[in-house]
């Protein structure tokens, strides 16, 4: 294209045919350029809201409360006392928001791609077990709480609510902008609302292995935190509501964390806040912002896959026992791994990989 370019400067003027050329060259160069520095600006305002949009919007408020404008932040807080339930109750999502164009752009940064495996029936609920968390479940975020890989699309009539931290809907600002994006708390409450007073065709997406799963994820591994993790089973079958396991390919490839060792003091304070603070605090590192081969806060661009399977046929049972929970959670692990298995050669991984089940 340089070439090109170059070459148009010193043509005669009677080459109109390699002028034209040239000045298309030159209009894809710049075009693809920008197109990427785009793609740079939708990935970084995400992952600065996933780090601290919460924290600083708290802040500001504190700061305007002190000033000639403490009547907007009092409005504000008035609004949040009279709002603070609606996350327990499906939330607010707009159609607007997860169409935004800034989706789009952060979807072909990596690029992210969504695979329907069947069709699913608006006559049932459904919860979708998502693997694996990665550092911040990036794939998660945009498959369905966007409609940049087109989910509406491919499932139409279904409603997917993505369940994060409980904490971020107490943060001013933050909140309101998850719900419009259709993420609701991981809490038994908000669950109980969407699968049982919300009608049906409702998809609540559980990153199962949570804060403990994080600490765990580094490129070339494929491991999910699963053997203990039965209570999103047991909610299913209270509520009837049918299992989907979804694997998400190259989600723990697009950040290198530095793994700490089990008994080490580095582990012991990882659990620690997960315990006390419901996430795990990880030292982690992608690349930089005017260069890959630098370090920062922007993810690799690396593909992810997700890949969601076949639904698993709950039965609604009232008060489960361990033996029905057991046999269901069970169930959906070897459906996940045959999930796995199915699709690992189709996106980068040789035959002998093994999905490790913790």
């Amino acid at each position: 294209s340089k070439c090109n370019f170059i070459s148009f400067i010193f043509l005669p003027l009677g080459t109109g045919s390699n002028i034209l050329s040239a000045l298309q060259d030159l209009f894809w160069l710049l075009k693809s350029k920008v197109e990427k520095q785009l793609q740079i600006i939708s990935v970084l305002q995400w992952v600065l809201t996933f780090l601290i949009m919460g924290i600083a919007c708290t802040l500001i408020l504190m700061y305007i409360l002190c000033t000639d404008c403490w009547a907007i932040a009092a409005l504000y807080l008035a609004w949040l006392v009279f709002d603070w339930n609606t996350p327990k109750k499906g939330g607010r999502r707009s159609q607007w928001v997860r169409n935004w164009a800034i989706w789009r752009y952060f979807r072909d940064y990596f690029p992210i791609r969504l695979v329907k495996t069947h069709n699913l029936l608006t006559t049932r609920n459904y919860i979708f077990g998502y693997h694996p968390h990665g550092i911040m479940g990036l794939g998660a975020f945009c498959n369905f709480s966007t409609e940049a890989t087109g989910v509406g699309q491919k499932f139409p009539g279904i409603r997917p609510y993505l369940a994060t931290l409980a904490g971020n809907f107490r943060m001013p600002i933050l909140r309101d902008y998850l719900m419009s994006g259709g993420i609701c708390p991981v809490n038994r409450d908000s669950i109980d609302y969407i699968l049982s007073k919300n009608g049906s065709g409702n998809a609540i997406i559980i990153v199962v292995g949570g804060a403990a799963e994080s600490l765990n994820c580094t490129p070339g591994k494929n491991s999910v935190t699963l053997k203990n993790r039965k209570g999103f089973v047991k909610l299913a079958l209270r509520h009837g509501a049918d299992l989907v396991p979804v694997y998400s390919f190259g989600e723990n490839e697009v950040y290198k964390q530095v793994i700490f060792e089990e008994g080490s003091w580095g582990r012991w304070v990882q659990k620690k806040f997960q315990k006390h603070i419901g996430f795990a605090p990880c030292i982690f590192h992608g690349r930089g912002l005017f260069s890959s081969n630098t370090w920062g806060l922007l993810p690799y661009s690396k593909p992810i896959t997700t890949v969601v399977g076949e639904p698993i046929t709950i039965p609604k049972i009232d008060n489960p026992s361990q033996k029905d929970v057991d046999f269901y959670h069970n169930m959906y692990v070897d459906s996940l791994i045959k999930l796995f298995d199915k699709y690992k050669s189709k996106f980068g991984l040789p035959e002998t990989e093994v999905l490790e089940v913790n």
